[in-house]
């Protein structure tokens, strides 16, 4: 496919199925904790997609080899992605889907703020500023609501660092030789990095195995399959093909779809101040990532 000056109607419908499937996931992550330690299941999460890009590699004639230069950059991006799902992972496990969401889809907040002063075309102005404030009133609600007793304020924060993380993988990306290296090779330095990290941390945290049944298996590979892989090529291939600030546009989803699963699939009780942060993250989100129509 020709590469599109707008998103069509393939590209928005895509992109809002990619945006279930994170919301999707969030779920799944939660569920397959009732199974696997979340620090082991995260590290199996990682060698999985290894074994899965490595083929599709492999069959689609895609080099290994890197760029030299860019190798301390993608290792660098790997540690951050062991501690990014490290932290996602373990905050599911204490907190609820809803409450993790919305902190954890805030990343395009941190990763604004990081680009404004690191870099000098990514500037914060006007609607970009609104969306700041929006979105970061949104998080500080999550935070500070209380009202559901099974939400922890540790499992909070720990979503907090999960989606700094995030942006520090992006940024990274943006700033280093990494954004010479194909997204292919990006994902793997990512997985290929974290996988023998998060098995080695996992043995820190205690039973590796919980209560294993087949939906937590079922579970992993979901996630191995449908996101880690298979699902982030869909999402670099949709950036090929339409600008980023429409794809990135679309981000505001996640956290929607994620807070509304949450709550019908797993009867989580949504307090009115969630949904409320979950309002002002979306629109935060949204006009952070909103680029005005060029003229002419």
């Amino acid at each position: 496919m020709e590469r599109k000056t707008n998103m069509d109607a393939f590209g928005a419908l895509a992109l809002t199925g990619f945006a279930l499937q994170l919301g999707f996931n969030q779920v799944v992550i939660k569920v397959t904790n009732g199974g696997f330690d979340p620090v082991f299941a995260a590290g199996l999460r990682s060698a999985g997609a290894v074994l899965v890009l490595a083929l599709w590699m492999w069959a689609r004639g895609i080099p290994w080899r890197v760029p030299r230069a860019a190798l301390a950059a993608g290792i660098f991006s790997g540690s951050l992605f062991a501690l990014e799902f490290m932290c996602l992972f373990v905050a599911l496990d204490l907190t609820t889907v809803s409450r993790a969401s919305v902190i954890f889809y805030s990343m395009p907040v941190w990763l604004a703020i990081a680009s404004h002063f690191l870099l000098p075309g990514d500037r914060l102005s006007g609607a970009r500023l609104v969306g700041l404030g929006l979105a970061m009133g949104g998080v500080a609600l999550a935070l500070l609501d209380r009202s559901d007793g099974g939400a922890f304020l540790l499992g909070d924060l720990l979503a907090l660092t999960s989606a700094v993380c995030w942006a520090g993988i992006a940024l990274c990306v943006k700033i280093t030789p990494l954004s010479t290296v194909p997204p292919a090779q990006q994902l793997m330095f990512q997985v290929v990095v974290s996988a023998p990290l998060l098995l080695v941390a996992s043995l820190f945290f205690g039973d590796l195995i919980r209560d294993l049944q087949p939906i937590h298996i079922a579970g992993l590979l979901f996630q191995i399959v449908a996101v880690a892989s298979l699902g982030f090529l869909a999402w670099f291939w949709l950036m090929s093909l339409y600008p980023a600030s429409s794809v990135a546009s679309f981000s505001f989803l996640s956290p929607v779809f994620a807070v509304l699963l949450g709550w019908l699939l797993l009867g989580e009780a949504v307090g009115v101040q969630v949904w409320l942060a979950l309002v002002l993250v979306a629109a935060g989100i949204y006009l952070i990532n909103r680029r005005p129509a060029r003229r002419g």
